[in-house]
């Protein structure tokens, strides 16, 4: 498994991209209120994305089971929805509802991917405590990550948070390294498995990780829609997800997604 370590000059290009993801999805957050469709946040995102340009990450991506590719700039779930749920104007967001929405660009050459999920209106305490344990599984990801450190060491800290909440940890779909490409190695789960106890990752400075953890409320099982990518919970119990893209520097982390 070979990861790449960036350079100084490189984090910057990152930071770059990062930055304007970040910019993307704050605006996205304000817009994001009942009556509003998922389809005109992908609009709004489609055009900082122009004005920027950046290059959308997601738009395109072929289906690996059909031949549809995404025609989003952003992937906008809702709800049961984990991850890819495609963004229309049909689909009208209403008090209570949670959406999770994840962006990516390319700037320069270089990557940036985040995400988040937010409450729309007001929304129930169990939902509301859902999102709450998915940002903290992120949180104690860039606390604990600095040269040195066993990923196995953060996922089982992370794992550990969700269930102590009642809620389970997706197994499907995990984190990834990110560069030049979207998806670069390692692949960076959220639990522990014999998988990566086996291959584990020892971070070292200059490794850029894409750390998104993915948990729903109900059992971890999940599924794909006839649509070729809107993955739903299988008990259809709401899920959330968010996301930061993150380089291991000297003594600590670096949050390249994050505001500033």
């Amino acid at each position: 498994m070979a990861i790449t370590l960036r350079s100084s000059r490189e984090i910057e290009k990152l930071r770059a991209a990062g930055q304007l993801v970040a910019k993307v999805l704050s605006k996205l957050k304000e817009q994001a209120k009942p009556g509003v469709t998922t389809g005109q946040l992908d609009a709004l995102a489609a055009e900082m994305t122009r004005q920027a340009g950046a290059i959308p990450l997601f738009k395109g991506v072929p289906c690996p089971s059909r031949n549809k590719p995404f025609p989003g700039v952003i992937c906008a779930s809702v709800n049961e929805q984990l991850v890819h749920g495609i963004p229309s104007e049909k689909v009208v967001l209403k008090e209570g509802d949670i959406l999770s929405v994840d962006f990516g660009v390319k700037l320069d050459g270089y990557c940036g991917d985040a995400a988040f999920t937010i409450g729309i209106g007001r929304i129930s305490p169990d939902r509301r405590m859902l999102l709450e344990i998915t940002q903290r599984m992120l949180d104690i990801a860039i606390e604990q990550m600095a040269p040195g450190v066993k990923w196995s060491d953060i996922a089982a800290q992370m794992e550990q948070c969700c269930k102590a909440a009642g809620f389970s940890v997706v197994r499907d779909y995990v984190g990834h390294g990110i560069g030049t490409e979207m998806h670069e190695e390692p692949k960076v789960p959220n639990f522990v498995s014999r998988e990566l106890l086996k291959n584990d990752i020892l971070l070292k400075e200059g490794m850029v990780l894409a750390v998104e953890p993915m948990v729903n409320m109900g059992k971890s099982q999940v599924l794909t829609l006839s649509d070729g990518w809107t993955v739903v919970t299988r008990d259809r119990k709401c899920s959330a997800h968010c996301e930061h893209t993150i380089v291991v520097v000297a003594g600590g982390c670096d949050v390249l997604t994050a505001e500033q």
